[in-house]
């Protein structure tokens, strides 16, 4: 959980080492592909876990990255979007429910509106006043990050080294055009990128994808979800403390009441599903 909630300060500095948002999700998934290769086995899946395959790749690979970085870069102040992020647990449950059928019980219903609550209560914080883009991209980043976690669902059949590295060869192409695209002079950026900005991208793919994302899909296969998952509700609590060890941000009493709430509810979400 450290890992995960390291990826927001850290994603802030290498975006201060002028790495450009999208780019900087390209490279990422660039190294969670290379690093992957070499334990492949080339054997195409089954026909049935091709449709899942591809939306995790998009979804998780493409969109995540693509709406993390975008929202680091359009946000001043981390502790909003650290606690936004959390929001892909309520959201992943009602996707579960709509194109899985999975029952939601009235606790559930409860303690989802009191997660949206806590969101809503920050986002009413007036020092976030010039921060709504960066809230609304980490939302959009939650809700892929939940559609992630659907689509996983179809996939657990297949090693994990296989599925993260397809997510991560088509995150890196999508997230390369979009780059050339909207960012442009790619080869420019990619020139002038120094050592701590290649580290930090290093840092990226290795530990919070690699080990950090890769570590928890792993302990799917030997554990119920409803043991591993309590604990996604920690990394807000390291992304914050880093946060402020590193760029000596302050959460305001009104984001600590609604992170309270907010990281509450999604723990309790977890402990009964």
């Amino acid at each position: 959980m450290f890992l995960l909630g390291s990826a927001y300060p850290t994603a802030k500095l290498g975006l201060n080492a002028s790495i450009p948002p999208i780019l900087f999700g390209s490279l990422r998934m660039a190294i969670v592909f290379i690093c992957l290769l070499p334990f492949l086995k080339f054997k195409l899946p089954n026909i049935k876990y091709l449709l899942p395959l591809i939306g995790f790749g998009i979804s998780m690979g493409t969109s995540v990255n693509l709406f993390l970085y975008l929202s680091v870069n359009a946000s001043n102040i981390l502790s909003p979007i650290v606690i936004g992020a959390q929001l892909s647990i309520p959201i992943a449950i009602i996707i579960s429910s709509i194109f899985i059928g999975e029952n939601i019980s009235g606790k559930k219903w409860i303690l989802i509106i009191t997660s949206f609550l806590g969101i809503l209560l920050i986002a009413f914080d007036p020092k976030i006043a010039d921060e709504i883009l960066g809230f609304l991209l980490i939302c959009c980043m939650a809700f892929f990050y939940a559609l992630a976690q659907v689509f996983s669902r179809y996939l657990k059949e297949l090693d994990v080294k296989f599925t993260n590295a397809c997510m991560g060869g088509i995150g890196f192409i999508s997230l390369l055009i979009l780059s050339i695209y909207f960012e442009g002079n790619t080869i420019t950026h990619l020139k002038e990128l120094n050592t701590d900005a290649w580290l930090l991208a290093f840092y990226h793919g290795v530990l919070c994808s690699l080990m950090g994302h890769m570590s928890m899909f792993y302990l799917y296969k030997f554990y119920p979800v409803g043991q591993v998952l309590p604990f996604y509700a920690l990394f807000p609590v390291f992304g914050i403390l880093l946060s402020f060890f590193i760029f000596g941000e302050i959460p305001t009493l009104i984001m600590v009441i609604g992170g309270i709430i907010v990281v509450t509810s999604v723990f309790l979400l977890q402990k009964i599903r």
